[in-house]
């Protein structure tokens, strides 16, 4: 049985693209950042308190947890919640650059092993006008998306450039790493070698 630790409906959309059956499950955490926590901790941390939640009520499950974390310099930027905090951060964003702490952990399998990865997406966005940012966000509503918007639709028109290993880390969900891990433990997608 698959498990994700997530009720986010883009993070369902990107597990379903490898074509397992999986049950959906929400981690009831406390998402707060530790005092000085880093980045890429505070992502690591999540994830795998998300998927040990899921786990521990489902011992014999392969349980997926993730989280992502946004950095741009020294602040980090959560999900914005109004229309205009998200115009407030994406103005803020708007010619520079940010960093996307995406994390995985897979708990589950014949030993009960976790595996963690983290990968990073450095995006590099390009100038826009108050009213560029007030249309994108009035169309897109990304409320729910850290650094205020979403890459899978209208929001890949706010970026110069990025930069990742894994195109489907920026989504919330990075499915190279995922699958890597999913065959560690017997789930390969693509059937076993020699199928």
């Amino acid at each position: 049985m698959l498990i994700l630790a997530s009720t986010s409906p883009y993070r369902r959309e990107l597990l379903a693209r490898l074509g397992l059956p999986f049950g959906i499950e929400r981690p009831e955490i406390d998402e707060t950042a530790l005092p000085g926590e880093p980045a890429a901790a505070l992502a690591e941390r999540l994830a795998l308190a998300k998927a040990r939640v899921i786990a521990k009520q489902h011992p014999h499950a392969v349980v997926i947890g993730s989280d992502q974390v946004c950095r741009a310099g020294t602040r980090l930027l959560g999900k914005p919640g109004t229309v205009a905090a998200a115009c407030a951060q994406l103005a803020a964003l708007s010619g520079g650059s940010a960093e996307f702490l995406t994390a995985l952990c897979v708990i589950g399998g014949p030993q009960t092993r976790t595996l963690q990865v983290t990968v990073p997406t450095a995006v590099h966005f390009r100038e826009l006008s108050t009213a560029q940012i007030e249309r994108y966000v009035e169309r897109e509503q990304p409320l729910d998306c850290a650094g205020s918007f979403k890459a899978e639709g209208l929001g890949i028109a706010l970026f110069e450039a990025l930069h990742s290993d894994d195109p489907t880390a920026l989504i919330g969900l990075p499915l190279i790493a995922l699958t890597r891990c999913l065959r560690e433990l017997g789930l390969d997608p693509l059937g076993q070698a020699g199928d």
